[in-house]
């Protein structure tokens, strides 16, 4: 066993240190401590994982057929398309954007009401760009020590070899954090050729250094002060938060009081000196990537990475201590354990009104875009009647209608269709790329669709004096396609008097 006076003492002071804020403060750079454990494990899964989705998912390949493009996912602005594996959306379907968008809204409320800050202390991207950052900056300067020790060092060749290679680094991860974004929004291998060959868009050449530069910026210099002065996440995420939700905390009353030269009074009676397992180490403040001590209480700046428990366990295991001094735990559990009593909560309560309602809102949204998605026909009629004039009387008596009808074929093949109207007993319609050709009620216009387009039709509406309405008439224009059953109606008026 350790004696805690042979531990490892920093000296830091965490950068929001009540009674040393002021009003305006220039960034001071932290310079954070390599630090192993079960969180730290954690987080690098994650970043794996999430650094992985993000640079592989462009070069997946999906077989559409031959009328559409074979990437997994793409957002295709010039087509107004947007791919995800087997699903197609099209502009008038950008509902289901809106869907996700307010279940991942919902979801983040559900995870922090629960977990608290999980997605800033692990899967936001910029937690995942610092990390990374910080792995290349600590391969070639070192760790915390070394890397100060280098930034307080005069210029001499070394340093300047050293601070160089890691720039490089940093703006190749820059760039390909840019690059690989621009492959969402077209077919990536032909955009890579098309990119280095200098036959690319100049929006993909601008979108690449926009990226780069931001990348560059926030991951490499502001890195805590995006979380802490940008983001407005911090600000936010407290009213998600209860009493059952967990949150890095420290257990002051098992660490306090805190004494750093234990050794002073190895042989006082320790009912007369009392020593709290905290041996202000200061090792949770070195390796907090905010910079910030977890010992002065909830803070806006913690991003609850818990780096400072895995640093906390380590030190505590070395001082035969037991571990937990700073620990994940919630409001209620840390007021049971303070006041003596058996925690009775070990994991977050989930069945709870905050969390019921989210999961119950976020279960409703989720339904409803799979029932829509699964019955939505691919076939779609928009109708638009001619504005000016609303209806024509022709010199035999009879009126008229004009319509501009969309008929879209949403499946990447050919498709013949059939266009009919129905609730006009009597009256009968000419489509004008036909010439005179005359579709009766009931009767069926032939028309071949090509895949994945908008074929657009003006047709005008005929019913003879003798069977005019007295009133605007309501009817339906209709589209089939017999070899795949889809079926589509759009209701609208037929005018028979001015306005």
């Amino acid at each position: 066993m350790t004696k805690p006076s042979q531990i490892e003492q920093f000296d830091v002071q965490a950068v929001n240190k009540a009674g040393a804020k002021k009003l305006f403060a220039a960034a001071k750079k932290i310079y954070p401590k390599r630090v192993d454990g079960k969180f730290r494990q954690l987080k690098w899964l994650i970043m794996t994982v999430t650094l992985a989705i993000y640079y592989i998912t462009p070069w997946l390949r999906w077989d559409r057929g031959e009328f559409a493009p074979d990437q997994a996912v793409l957002v295709d602005l010039a087509n107004r398309r947007f791919y995800f594996f087997f699903i197609e959306i099209w502009p008038q379907e950008f509902f289901y954007v809106a869907g996700l968008l307010i279940m991942a809204g919902i979801g983040l409320f559900l995870v922090t009401s629960v977990w608290g800050r999980a997605w800033c202390g692990y899967t936001c991207p910029q937690t995942v760009w610092v990390d990374l950052f910080l792995v290349i900056e600590r391969a070639i300067e070192g760790d915390r020590n070394a890397r100060m020790k280098l930034d307080k060092a005069s210029w001499n060749f070394k340093k300047f070899r050293m601070k160089l290679t890691k720039h490089i680094a940093w703006l190749l991860v820059a760039i390909s954090t840019g690059g690989a974004w621009i492959f969402y929004f077209a077919d990536a291998p032909s955009l890579f050729v098309s990119f280095f060959t200098l036959n690319a868009p100049f929006v993909a050449y601008s979108t690449v250094a926009v990226l780069t530069a931001t990348t560059y910026i926030f991951g490499g210099f502001m890195r805590d002060q995006v979380c802490t002065y940008m983001c407005p996440w911090p600000r936010i995420q407290a009213a998600m938060l209860d009493e059952e939700s967990l949150v890095v905390t420290y257990n002051d009353y098992r660490g306090e009081p805190r004494t750093a030269h234990r050794k002073k009074h190895a042989n006082d009676d320790v009912s007369q000196v009392p020593m709290g397992d905290c041996i202000d180490c200061n090792k949770c403040v070195v390796v907090c990537p905010m910079g910030i001590d977890i010992r002065d209480g909830q803070q806006m700046e913690c991003i609850t990475c818990a780096l400072c428990i895995d640093a906390c366990d380590s030190v505590m295991e070395k001082v035969g201590k037991p571990k937990g001094l700073i620990s994940y735990a919630t409001l209620k559990e840390y007021d049971q354990a303070a006041a003596g009593k058996p925690v009775q909560n070990s994991v977050p309560i989930l069945f709870r009104p905050r969390t019921l309602i989210y999961s119950a809102i976020w279960c409703l949204v989720g339904l409803s875009m799979l029932f829509v998605l699964a019955t939505r026909s691919r076939l779609d009629v928009n109708v638009l009647h001619d504005r000016n004039p609303l209806m024509v009387q022709l010199s035999d008596g009879s009126v008229r209608n004009g319509y501009i009808v969309k008929i879209l074929n949403m499946e990447p093949k050919k498709h013949t269709a059939f266009l009919s109207f129905q609730g006009l007993p009597e009256g009968f319609m000419r489509i004008e790329q036909e010439g005179t050709r005359l579709v009766k009620n009931g009767e069926s216009y032939k028309l071949m669709l090509e895949p994945d387009v908008l074929r657009e039709l003006k047709i005008y509406v005929t019913i003879p004096q003798a069977s005019l309405p007295k009133l605007d008439q309501a009817f339906k224009f209709v589209a089939e396609i017999p070899a795949s059953e889809e079926y589509h109606e759009t209701t609208t008026k037929f005018h028979v008097k001015k306005y």
